[in-house]
């Protein structure tokens, strides 16, 4: 009879202590279309535990990674749908419904990651989250730095000049296009998966992407020469959806913010050794890395592809170039 009192008393406190967090704990879901080996996977898994931790157990967010809930575009939908709570993405999808925040992409606007990162701690790019959010109703709380992209080709070449003429595979995309024709370079789209081909069957003599992109690919085994154009430092952003965010608290707002920011910051410490590995591994495999002059390219985009052409304004490229 004594420890049947004490079992039911036991069960009680239990219901008393739990109803709260219990009631009130709220299910979130995050996704993103990356790898579970990639930084963006594995440190939003250390945000969601930490902002678990931080909020008393009130969120409780599962991470979906590989494209689990939906391809990048899906995603992006599900964010204003209410099908997706949190996401990891390129502010290019962002762009198609607020173009202004496009302009991360326009070539050599960012010297390096570290100039990305800066851009994210500016006034001007505080303005986009404000504006962006305001026309969408999605808050973008972080940015991580994704990878530099540069150029492989089977001939080294230092400056634009040096481009001219050169076969070379690019995604067709005008921002993607923008380099390679203003140094009179014949940009070819090929399919992703046909690039490998591509290069070892002469199609193309070059290529561009992030030093990660280029060892995954295995594109180092098709061209003897990395040049460090640098020509677009790519980033991702941290989304929450409206249906989200209008309902946290002030405090929550900030842990969320905190939390996302300090991820988006392990992230990016983590890409940034493994670019400055890849090059070193690379000059062992036999590689030229080549320290090109970036003011040849820059100058002949301002000039061949203006911002204006692209939808963007001066304004908007002076104060990201000032953001230090």
């Amino acid at each position: 009879m004594h420890c049947i009192r004490k079992a039911a008393l036991a069960a009680v406190a239990v219901m008393v202590l739990g109803a709260g967090p219990a009631l009130a704990q709220q299910k979130l879901k995050w996704a993103h279309v990356y790898e579970t080996s990639e930084p963006y996977h594995t440190e939003s898994l250390w945000a969601a535990q930490e902002i678990k931790k931080r909020t008393n157990g009130k969120f409780d967010i599962e991470v979906f990674p590989a494209s689990t809930l939906g391809k990048e575009t899906d995603i992006n939908q599900g964010l204003t749908l209410g099908t997706v709570d949190m996401i990891i993405s390129g502010p290019s999808f962002a762009a198609r419904t607020y173009p202004r925040i496009g302009i991360a992409y326009y070539p050599f606007i960012f010297r390096d990651a570290d100039h990305l990162i800066a851009y994210s701690k500016s006034p001007i790019f505080a303005e986009m989250v404000e504006e962006f959010r305001k026309k969408t109703g999605i808050q973008i709380t972080a940015y991580t730095y994704y990878g530099a992209r540069h150029t492989t080709a089977q001939k080294p070449f230092k400056d634009c000049a040096g481009m001219k003429g050169l076969k070379i595979r690019v995604p067709d995309v005008p921002a993607y296009l923008a380099m390679p024709k203003a140094c009179g370079a014949n940009p070819t789209p090929i399919a992703f998966a046909e690039v490998y081909l591509a290069l070892q069957n002469g199609t193309v003599d070059a290529q561009e992407n992030p030093l990660t992109t280029i060892e995954a690919k295995k594109f180092y085994e098709v061209q003897k020469a990395i040049m460090l154009t640098g020509h677009i430092v790519d980033g991702l952003t941290t989304q929450i959806a409206p249906h989200v965010w209008n309902k946290l608290t002030p405090d929550e707002k900030k842990v969320f913010t905190e939390v996302t920011r300090e991820a988006a910051a392990r992230a990016t410490d983590k890409i940034k050794k493994r670019e400055a590995e890849l090059i070193e591994e690379f000059r062992k495999k036999g590689l030229e890395i080549v320290a090109v002059d970036k003011k040849s390219f820059s100058d002949a985009v301002l000039k061949n592809t203006p911002l204006e052409s692209l939808g963007f304004t001066r304004a908007d490229y002076d104060k990201i170039q000032a953001a230090k």
